[in-house]
């Protein structure tokens, strides 16, 4: 049996925590039979990598075809394999990296997240964490996300080549939107974080696309 206290295991631990694209529960058990379940919950970063990577890329191929009426031949594929990038980066790896691996140091999310919803709603210090978690959120979202964001939408956008105007446009466009968008981000992302850092790990991430695909 492993000793989880030993420095070696510990280093092991540390690394996996601060690694974006590790899993927490990675296990080299083969499963008898493939289960998208079992699958979900042994390789949960995959999982959500693969669902963020395919959940932006459809919505941008939807915003192409059915929003700007563009014909079938005349998708633009470089703009869709970039939304691909911005999701399978940013939505899938780097969410995972600070929402899980991150929130793990930070919380003891871990007992929360199991319990019944009537159990968590007497626990306390779970509660506590919860409204933590979500304010941290928030605030990822006002000061990382956006700008990312901004500035990512203006290198597909502005048609210029130059990353300087990108910077400029995309922090310019952040600045002017800054109130509706905050606006709109704690409308929606307060009442789904309470729900997303409530389930159980496996599923945060996957919680989280469905509700910005919709």
């Amino acid at each position: 049996i492993l000793d989880k206290t030993s420095p070696k295991n510990i280093e092991s631990t540390e690394e996996l925590l601060m690694d974006p694209l590790a899993d927490m529960n990675a296990d080299d058990t083969p499963p008898s039979s493939w289960s998208y379940a079992q699958f979900a919950q042994t390789y949960p970063n995959v999982n959500n990598i693969g669902i963020a990577t395919i959940k932006t890329a459809s919505a941008d191929l939807l915003a192409q075809v059915a929003i700007a009426h563009t014909p079938v031949s005349d998708i633009d594929w470089e703009r869709a394999f970039l939304f691909c990038a911005f999701g399978a980066t940013y939505l899938g790896a780097f969410q995972y990296w600070y929402q899980v691996n991150i929130f793990k140091k930070i919380f003891d999310v871990d007992k929360f997240t199991t319990q019944s919803w009537g159990d968590k709603l007497k626990d306390t210090e779970g509660l506590k964490s919860l409204f933590a978690q979500t304010a941290l959120d928030l605030t990822v979202l006002t000061f990382i996300y956006l700008p990312t964001f901004y500035v990512f939408k203006a290198g597909v956008f502005s048609g210029s080549a130059d990353p300087s105007v990108w910077l400029s446009t995309g922090l310019d466009n952040y600045n002017t939107n800054f109130a509706k968008d905050e606006f709109d981000l704690v409308r929606v992302w307060a009442p789904a974080d309470l729900v997303c850092f409530s389930v159980p790990l496996y599923l945060r991430l996957p919680v989280r696309h469905v509700v910005s695909f919709v």
